[in-house]
């Protein structure tokens, strides 16, 4: 007779600590995607992140984890009535995977992982802002985010992990979400780059980032945070999960190196961008091959997802699409080569989830061709409705703003405010400004009080 339904408490304070630190992805990829864009921009950059977090938590509760992980229907949706948000579920029962043979399943209570999973779809609505950032009504997005999130996103998550077609029928493998997040978010970009068009000035202007610490500060957050994206979605704390976290540094630390490299072949100089790229576009290549390939595996995966991934971003000037911060390069292309590696180097000795070994390491091309069709099924969906989205908004109330508003800085056209205050420091009222503060008359050096300075401050 099973045991009564308990509690895993390490399990499930493991993924207490993942949920938190994916959640805190999103707050790093706004610093991230606000570094790199241009100043008059960030906040509208940084307030499409933080909208996702917002909008998006709300259509989870209410019935997103229903549709992604609700009771199979079809192989394409998950019963909606599931877990309704009208719905509380507190009792000793409620533990995600139970069953009558294993009442207590993981032993993780069911809003533990709703809330894990919460995550994960926040985030991947937030990729998709950075390919349309200077241009894009804050509106606008809203509606996109809400409806990308409830058409797309949520019947994908079903179809990868949650019991779907996918997964459960063709047996493709994603532990995090190459294939449910990344190339699923890359397409949705794509698609909206085609609609909005390009920003005004676009190749012909200069639009270097404009805050380069902001960028490698935002980058170590989603490094930070991407353990938990990785390890915790092993759900458990257990072999598995150190496997996706050393995987998950390795790949990311020969990414930066890799992306380097093909920086100072190219550029003659490596840069603290390059850097940060390098490490985003090996954190998103590992995400779904992390608990499939060995070590070794996953820093040779690093060093291709670099290498390709900083060449692919120079693909929009030469087929013409305005991806503003390179999320069709990065997050599309990296999470292609992540999801295909698992058909290339996957092996059952390091999970016995890997039914057909990768083609490189003694098995055949089964499982390559497995991954390569579930990455062209989401692909062709993700687009298409993204697309068609994005088309629709903007023939009623319009996705793009004015052209003046665009070069006059979208942050005050659409938010009213600024990311930098540069006025001087005591406001308006001629009391001086910054002069004041610092007990100098305006128009002079020093005060009278003041000796002239004559010596250099080193340091």
């Amino acid at each position: 007779m099973p045991e009564a339904p308990t509690i895993d408490t390490g399990n499930t304070a493991w993924l207490l600590i993942s949920s938190a630190i994916v959640l805190l992805m999103t707050p790093g990829l706004a610093l991230f995607y606000g570094g790199l864009n241009r100043s008059k921009g960030v906040l509208n950059m940084m307030m499409m992140s933080f909208s996702a977090m917002g909008l998006v938590s709300v259509l989870w509760f209410f019935y997103g984890f229903s549709l992604a992980f609700g009771t199979d229907t079809g192989s394409v949706i998950g019963n909606v009535g599931d877990y309704l948000g009208t719905k509380t579920f507190l009792g000793e029962a409620d533990l995600w995977g139970a069953s009558a043979e294993n009442p207590s399943g993981t032993g993780i209570p069911l809003y533990v992982f709703m809330a894990f999973q919460m995550m994960f779809a926040i985030i991947t609505v937030a990729l998709i802002s950075g390919a349309i950032s200077d241009r894009t009504k804050f509106s606008g997005w809203l509606i996109f985010a809400g409806a990308w999130a409830t058409l797309v996103y949520f019947p994908v998550a079903h179809w990868v992990w949650g019991g779907g077609f996918i997964g459960a029928g063709l047996g493709a493998l994603d532990f995090a979400g190459g294939t449910a997040v990344h190339i699923n978010a890359g397409a949705a970009a794509l698609a909206l780059v085609l609609v909005l068009g390009k920003r005004a000035g676009w190749p012909r202007e200069s639009m270097k980032p404009h805050n380069i610490p902001l960028v490698a500060l935002g980058t170590g957050l989603l490094w930070f945070g991407w353990f938990g994206f990785n390890a915790g979605s092993e759900l458990t704390a257990d072999a598995i999960t150190g496997l996706a976290f050393i995987n998950t540094q390795l790949a990311t630390a020969a990414a930066v190196l890799g992306w380097l490299v093909v920086e100072r072949i190219r550029d003659g100089k490596p840069t603290l961008v390059g850097a940060s790229s390098g490490a985003i576009a090996g954190l998103v290549a590992i995400t779904p091959a992390c608990a499939f390939v060995a070590p070794w595996a996953a820093t040779l995966l690093g060093v291709v997802a670099g290498v390709v991934c900083a060449l692919a971003v120079s693909l929009k000037y030469k087929l013409g699409y305005d991806d503003s911060l390179d999320v069709v390069g990065v997050h599309f292309v990296g999470g292609w080569i992540g999801c295909l590696w698992i058909g290339l180097f996957g092996q059952t000795s390091v999970n016995a989830l890997v039914e057909n070994e990768g083609l490189l390491v003694g098995g055949g091309v089964t499982q390559l061709g497995i991954q390569a069709i579930s990455a062209l099924i989401v692909t062709v969906y993700s687009f298409a409705v993204a697309f068609a989205l994005g088309f629709a908004i903007n023939k009623t109330i319009g996705f793009r703003v004015s052209k003046e508003a665009e070069i006059d800085g979208i942050d005050l056209a659409e938010h009213a405010e600024s990311g930098y205050d540069l006025s001087t420091a005591g406001g308006s009222g001629g009391g001086g400004g910054a002069f004041a503060m610092a007990g100098l008359k305006p128009g002079s050096s020093v005060t009278e009080d003041t000796p002239p300075v004559t010596e250099k401050i080193s340091g």
